[in-house]
This record gives C-alpha cells, structure tokens and sequence, in this order.
C-alpha cells in the first residue's frame, strides 16, 4: 500500500497517466494529476478519485515544456506534502513530417516535454527522496527507443531513448538511497495520440506486425508501473519493461 505517500503523475488526465493515477490512488496514494483538458472535467476526474480512494488529489496545470511552469508545480507540490514519493513521468507529444521537413520548434517541443520535462521533475524531487531513505521513479517511454521508427517519428523515437538511458542512470546512482528507477517501453497503446497514429499508418496493416493482434490498454502499461513502484524488488531497479505484444522482442 502507499498510504501516506505522494505521487506526482505527468500526463495524467487521460490515457496511460490517468490509469497510472487510478492504481496509485487506490494503494492509498495522495495523487498530484498534471495534465490539461476542460477544466470541468479534470474538477470532476478530481474529485471522483478523492471521494472513492479517500485520498487528497490535487490539480496542477503546468506545461510540461516550460521550466519555470515545472519549478513553480514541483515547489507547490512539496511545500504542501513534503516529498514526492512516486514520480511517474508519462506527458508527451510527437508530431509527424519527414525528416527533410521538420519544423526546428516542434523539435525543440518535443525535447522539451518528453526529455527536458523528465529531467527537471526528477532532479527537483530527488533531495526530499534522498533525506527520506526511499523514491520510485517511473518514466514512460516507448518501444520506439530500441526499433526506432518512421522517418516522420524519428524525433519521438530520439527523445524516447533519451529518456530510457536517464532512467538507467538515476538507477546507478541513487539505488544506494533508496531510491529506484525504472522504465516501461509500450507499444502501440490505446490513447488518443496511439488511435491517430495507428489511423495514419494504415491500422489493420500495422496490428498484423503485432503477434498478439491487439495494441495494449492504458491498464496494462499502469498495472506494470503500480508493479515497478509496490512489488519490484529493489534488484529489478534499473530495469526497461517492455509491453508491445511481442513486436519487438529485445
């Protein structure tokens, strides 16, 4: 159980980040949901998980690609409960054109968010894990970082494996803290970014490169990032979970 933890869940108003936030709330998780959307419906998903968890669940806005937003949450957030405990960081955007045409700013967006953001979130929570003896870190990546991919994806696939080789490295340095890091890789998962994707890439032709013959559901990529923060065993740290229905087998 994480009753009496904190848990800051990027992305989490839909999709995987919103799976990941239901499962933590349920182990008795105080949530920090990131995200945007209406802002009725983020209030309601708010006080939905308070009210049946019995949990606080807060709401904070920041655009992932500013660092001065990210600051300014992660300040809030621990002046408020003291330490993030579990820190999950699953917000990211791609955008598709070839490479010959890729616009300089969504590059630099991208970075920003998928790597910049992982960055920052993680070195502005390790002193409060550090002093408390234990953290779990669980940065969401994709099976794009080992098999690459299109030429109009080749910067999500870039800013994916940036992000699995950070995880390894806060593995290998803070394991002697307590603090624990791991990375999930997913396939193609039933988001709203995966069914547009999967829309411009042909659909039935590209579940046919899947042997299981389904893209996976945001609940399995977050049943796994419950399993790496309450059941790993501390061995497992540094560990990259892949969950793609064996397309890509390392």
């Amino acid at each position: 159980m994480f009753t009496g933890k904190t848990a800051l869940v990027t992305g989490a108003t839909s999709g995987i980040g919103l799976g990941i936030a239901r499962h933590f709330a349920a182990q008795g998780a105080n949530i920090i949901l990131n995200g945007f959307g209406d802002a009725a419906e983020i209030e309601a998903l708010r006080a939905e998980l308070a009210r049946t968890h019995g949990v606080q669940v807060r709401y904070q806005g920041a655009d992932m690609s500013q660092q001065a937003d990210i600051e300014a949450m992660m300040a809030d957030v621990l002046a408020e409960f003291g330490c993030i405990d579990l820190l999950v960081n699953n917000a990211g955007i791609q955008h598709v054109a070839p490479v010959d045409e890729f616009p300089v700013d969504k590059w630099n967006a991208i970075l920003a968010i998928n790597l910049g953001a992982t960055f920052h979130t993680v070195r502005l929570a390790l002193p409060a894990m550090k002093a408390k003896g234990w953290g779990r870190i669980v940065n969401i990546a994709s099976r794009a970082a080992y098999r690459g991919d299109s030429p109009a994806h080749w910067h999500y696939a870039a800013s994916k494996a940036g992000m699995v080789a950070m995880t390894k490295s806060i593995a290998r340095a803070y394991a002697k803290d307590g603090i624990y890091a791991f990375a999930i890789c997913p396939g193609f998962t039933m988001t709203g970014m995966a069914e547009d994707y999967m829309a411009s890439r042909g659909g039935d032709k590209l579940l046919a490169d899947i042997p299981l013959g389904k893209v996976a559901d945001p609940e399995e990529v977050a049943a796994i990032a419950k399993f790496c923060s309450l059941d790993a065993p501390p061995s497992m740290t540094g560990a990259v979970l892949d969950v793609n229905g064996a397309s890509y087998v390392r």
